[in-house]
């Protein structure tokens, strides 16, 4: 028999055969929906859940303090309204999650990704989001007194209104950030990058800029009586209306007499060289 007419005998049959097997492989490859009702009982029956697969999961309402979800994933989860205060999300995955309104108070998100996360008007009093990614997150109105966030990534984050007082904001990466109206009383972003973001009408009574980076930052109508600005960069920093009775803005570079020209201070306040303020009525 010749070579060509043995290739059409046993050939054909064998494409037919693996064209059949790639057929059936192809879909079994794809990634499968996680069902998270397994992981979900685990959580409210023990408490702990550490690196489950939580994504897209319902966990509205749960009401269960001390829980440990730490290296879990919880992208897209729903856990608006949630109760779940001293929670442990240390390195877990929480991109997208809705935790509207919900209580977190003194938990910790050590090194947790929460990009795009939404925590509006939320309770995390206390609570340690030292080393997370919070790049464009809504944490609008949320009150964070007393959080830690030293060494985040923050950039684009909105926190309008928030509650913010005495939180430790050391280091982090706050540009083009949303602080509008936000209560930063004491609160401290000593060498922080706060370029270009807007601070206006911030209560930042005693607030610390130590060598903050505020270049183009808005801080307008804002209240930085007794507030630290020491080696700060200042470079095209708006100051309108703005109280500095108190402040120290000794070593503050790019301030010009023109940034300070309808804002205020007393005889407390502390000017480099040459530059002078209009005494609070």
């Amino acid at each position: 028999m010749s070579t060509p007419r043995l290739l059409i005998l046993f050939g054909l049959p064998l494409l037919i055969v693996i064209a059949g097997a790639v057929i059936f492989v192809i879909p079994h490859m794809q990634p499968q929906p996680v069902d998270p009702t397994g992981a979900i009982e685990q959580l409210i029956s023990t408490g702990s859940c550490q690196k489950c697969d939580l994504r897209s999961a319902h966990l509205r309402d749960i009401d269960r303090a001390d829980i440990d979800l730490s290296g879990a994933i919880l992208r897209n989860a729903d856990m608006k309204y949630a109760r779940m205060p001293n929670a442990n999300f240390a390195n877990a995955d929480m991109q997208r999650a809705e935790m509207e309104e919900s209580d977190l108070s003194g938990s910790t998100f050590a090194n947790a990704k929460l990009r795009n996360a939404d925590m509006e008007k939320g309770k995390a009093p206390g609570a340690n989001f030292s080393g997370a990614d919070l790049r464009n997150a809504d944490f609008d109105e949320t009150d964070v007194t007393d959080a830690n966030f030293a060494g985040a990534d923050m950039r684009d984050i909105t926190m309008k209104r928030a509650v913010m007082a005495r939180a430790v904001l050391e280091k982090v990466q706050l540009n083009d950030a949303n602080l509008e109206r936000t209560d930063i009383q004491g609160a401290d972003f000593s060498g922080a990058n706060l370029s270009g973001s807007d601070i206006d009408r911030a209560q930042a009574i005693n607030a610390s800029f130590i060598d903050a980076d505020l270049s183009g930052a808005r801080m307008s109508h804002g209240d930085f009586s007794g507030a630290q600005f020491t080696g700060a960069k200042m470079d095209r920093t708006t100051l309108q209306r703005s109280r500095l009775s108190g402040a120290d803005l000794t070593g503050a570079s790019g301030l010009t007499q023109d940034m300070l020209a309808t804002a205020c201070g007393d005889a407390a306040t502390k000017l480099p060289s040459g530059l002078t303020l209009a005494n609070c009525q």
